[in-house]
């Protein structure tokens, strides 16, 4: 039997950012390091991670995903050596690389290089500049959105494949259509949004010096911490998703793709979600940090779920771990009885295991803090959903949706207007 495949997130820069964004979650994981660390991937575990990486996938492409941080700060020439020691290992594999970033430091040069090497870059935005800069900023705090889509237009100008991903927070939770024709007027094809939801560290949390509350453990009864002024309510991101939904569905399927669309389709059809977050198990998606530590997820990383190091370990050992495995079927096997019982269980499995700190109305722990948003997406777009699944039955493109959605309106509704811009200072 073939080994399972796996995914390693890869973060060469640590924690290290060229930004301070108000409600970054890992900004604070320095704290974790020795005083004065030096949050470079040396040589020798940029060697390892990409040999064993490549040699424990039993597929045809391997795929690295570079993240932080902001691991741009290491320079061109750190994704150079990395590129290289790709080819030397690759032994006939196809392999393709993704960089997320802030794009403070993307110019021609970078682009360039990213363009030469076919990576995709995902860029951090939050929408238009009054609710990207209101938590997206520098050490002066100034804001970032200029920067931003400064890096755009240069990624564009040298043809890099891009796509967006969009922290909602509190404060652009209340403006989906704003955000979304903004990312559209700035090129954006494919959009991601995730919600903003961390919790404050109680009595019983076990992380000294950390401001933030560790993951619940799944089968232990939870309590509902509070949470940070930006964290996003679970009602507003369901708001927010179904708002968006309503402009897309009318007039951008199959022009515009929306992470949260495609996975829910893609799990009412059966063919999967292609996330783990709404995935039945998770597990296959860990986290190499700068010195080569392995975790069992980028939300996860906490002393008690490192798995090893990729410089006395493998990373194949390390995903077959018992401890690993049993992670990730926590994932389904310890859902409360209400989530297993519930409408939606298959369009997102209780969700992230970050965020299942909630109790049920019956008292039973693990109920995923967005649950009442989620049920409200799932509950408002079905209709439009299972047409779409109709149209893929029948071999058509769901994008025909919109012609039947039009015709339907037509009589009762007059044409919509040109959406007005909605980026700059808007």
């Amino acid at each position: 039997m073939p080994a399972l495949p796996f995914h390693i997130m890869a973060k060469p820069a640590g924690p290290a950012c060229n930004l301070v964004c108000t409600y970054c979650f890992y900004l604070e994981k320095q704290r974790m390091f020795p005083a004065g660390a030096r949050f470079r991937m040396s040589p020798d575990v940029l060697d390892a991670f990409t040999r064993q990486y490549i040699e424990a996938q039993d597929t045809a492409d391997v795929h690295f995903a570079w993240q932080g941080g902001e691991p741009t700060l290491l320079g061109v020439a750190f994704f150079q050596q990395a590129v290289a020691l790709q080819q030397k290992y690759a032994n006939g594999k196809r392999i393709t690389n993704a960089l997320q970033t802030n794009g403070l430091l993307l110019d021609d040069a970078w682009c360039a290089f990213l363009c030469q090497h076919d990576f995709l870059v995902g860029i951090s935005i939050d929408g238009p500049q009054a609710l990207h800069d209101h938590y997206r900023v520098d050490r002066a705090g100034n804001g970032s959105f200029a920067q931003a889509v400064q890096a755009i237009e240069h990624m564009r100008r040298h043809k890099v494949a891009f796509n967006s991903l969009t922290v909602v927070n509190a404060v652009n939770a209340a403006h989906p259509q704003r955000v979304y024709r903004c990312l559209k007027e700035l090129g954006v094809q494919f959009m991601q949004f995730i919600p903003l939801v961390e919790r404050v560290p109680g009595a019983r949390d076990t992380q000294a010096g950390l401001t933030l509350a560790g993951p619940p453990h799944l089968r232990a009864k939870h309590e509902a911490r509070s949470l940070p002024e930006y964290c996003v309510s679970a009602s507003a991101f369901g708001s927010f998703l179904c708002a968006i939904f309503d402009e897309w569905v009318r007039r951008d399927v199959g022009t515009t793709y929306v992470q949260h669309f495609d996975v829910t389709l893609g799990n009412v059809v059966g063919v999967g979600p292609g996330v783990c977050v709404c995935a039945q198990y998770c597990g296959n998606a860990m986290i190499i940090e700068h010195n080569g530590d392995v975790y069992s997820c980028d939300h996860f990383m906490y002393p008690e779920y490192r798995l090893g190091s990729v410089l006395t370990d493998t990373l194949r050992a390390m995903a077959d771990a018992e401890f690993q495995q049993h992670f990730g079927r926590d994932k389904f096997d310890a859902l409360p009885a209400e989530c297993r019982a519930c409408t939606w269980l298959r369009l997102c499995y209780g969700g992230c295991p970050k965020h299942r700190f909630l109790t049920t109305a019956a008292g039973h722990g693990g109920l995923n803090y967005l649950c009442a948003g989620y049920k409200k997406f799932y509950a408002h777009t079905a209709p439009h959903m299972r047409v779409m699944a109709d149209l893929l039955s029948r071999q058509q493109a769901p994008a025909n949706i919109m012609q039947m959605l039009a015709a339907q309106e037509r009589s009762a509704t007059p044409a919509p207007g040109t959406p007005a811009r909605t980026c700059g200072n808007s």
